[in-house]
């Protein structure tokens, strides 16, 4: 189905008809297949009246029998163990791609060339120039595309982003950002899988959580000029399921410092081998008029100072629970302090890719596309450079 015959659909549905449906095929059935199904099922009932309605139409993944399964726990139509079969299926309009690191591109390029729109997980690619040509392929085709880095799509964090937006915070001087956890230290004894192999992930930590805060970086501060890293491996040999080892080739831990283009400066750090820290995603801004903070482990919450606000007395950090219904998408949820999770990030995050399909809007400033995704990949590059040369590397877009 064509964009204009979306756009049709929805002028009708303002008139009183019924939304446009949008066929959607999911590449991919574990962690990230859960997390999208469960948005698209969702997001026709609490974002309501609906600016569209995802048809789960199909769902494709290798192993036949866990694909079926799949098919029927989230309630596909379809199953396919061919991605190009998922892709070319003329009822799917939509490819939601959550598969493996190394089916980013072929499946997402594809559609493209076959006028469907395209939303990718994260990191949208390996490396910077496979990315490239994602972008490219879309940008060529003329289809909507998203990647989907879930966290612009928090409530505070948006919050902030707005904050930023109004000027409340002024000239920015620092940002600093860790992504931790801890699921692959020695004493959980985990195996060989996908996300430690270059082959298939690309990177490591890096591109499994630094993308997370590179890309956040980019959204709330600005483009990412030059960078200068470390990256480390701690445990090189691991054991696989059939009883075997094998070498692990990907980074467990990096962290950088980085210059932006506005001139702040700021850190990253991501690891897979911080005890007791489970998802911790934490950032802090410091700016002329205040400073924010945000961990994703209180997800509702974002901590704000303000200079000069306040008597002495009683300046300092202030908590904001971020539930009134003025706050960012809380309209369509419950009264104040009844909190949301982190499955709601990616209502709104398919919601806003579904509204630029039938509306014709922009996927940016707050959608990451896949020229945002491109970007990060450009910074994962320069990181791994400079921890294998010792350099700080400089990133041209």
């Amino acid at each position: 189905m064509s964009e204009t015959s979306f756009t049709a659909m929805a002028a009708a549905a303002g008139d009183g008809g019924q939304a446009p449906h949008i066929g959607v095929g999911l590449l991919g059935y574990a962690f990230m297949g859960k997390a999208h199904s469960n948005a698209l099922k969702k997001l026709p009932y609490m974002l309501y009246p609906p600016v569209a309605i995802p048809e789960l139409t199909a769902i494709a993944g290798r192993n036949a029998a866990a694909v079926e399964e799949a098919a029927r726990r989230f309630g596909y139509r379809k199953a396919y163990t061919d991605w190009r079969a998922l892709v070319e299926d003329p009822d799917v309009h939509l490819l939601d791609n959550v598969g493996p690191n190394n089916l980013h591109a072929a499946p997402s390029i594809l559609a493209a060339q076959l006028g469907k729109h395209v939303l990718c997980e994260k990191p949208l690619a390996r490396n910077a120039a496979e990315a490239k040509a994602m972008w490219d392929a879309v940008e060529q085709a003329g289809v909507k595309h998203m990647t989907a880095f879930n966290y612009r799509f928090v409530p505070a964090v948006r919050m902030i982003r707005e904050l930023i937006d109004q000027g409340a915070l002024g000239r920015i001087y620092h940002w600093r950002a860790a992504y931790l956890q801890e699921w692959i230290m020695p004493h959980y004894g985990t195996p060989i899988i996908w996300r430690l192999e270059k082959e298939t992930a690309g990177s490591g930590a890096l591109g499994d959580l630094g993308a997370h805060i590179i890309d956040l970086a980019h959204y709330l501060v600005g483009g990412i000029k030059s960078v200068s890293a470390l990256t480390k491996t701690f445990i090189q040999q691991r054991d696989r399921d059939d009883g075997g080892s094998g070498a692990v080739d990907v980074d467990d831990a990096f962290a950088a410092a980085v210059e932006f283009e506005n001139g702040a400066i700021g850190t990253l750090e991501s690891t897979r081998f911080a005890a007791g820290r489970k998802n911790y995603n934490s950032f802090e801004i410091n700016a002329e008029k205040g400073s924010v903070r945000f961990n994703l482990e209180r997800m509702n919450e974002a901590e704000v100072f303000w200079v000069g606000e306040e008597p002495k007395a009683t300046q300092g950090w202030h908590n904001v629970l971020v539930s009134e219904s003025h706050h960012p998408w809380w309209q369509h949820w419950w009264p104040q302090g009844h909190i949301i999770g982190w499955e709601h990030t990616f209502i709104h995050e398919i919601n806003h890719l579904l509204d630029a399909i039938v509306n014709d809007q922009p996927v940016g400033p707050h959608g990451a596309t896949f020229e945002d995704g491109y970007r990060c990949a450009l910074v994962c590059d320069a990181i791994v450079e400079s921890a294998q040369s010792g350099r700080r590397v400089d990133i041209g877009y």
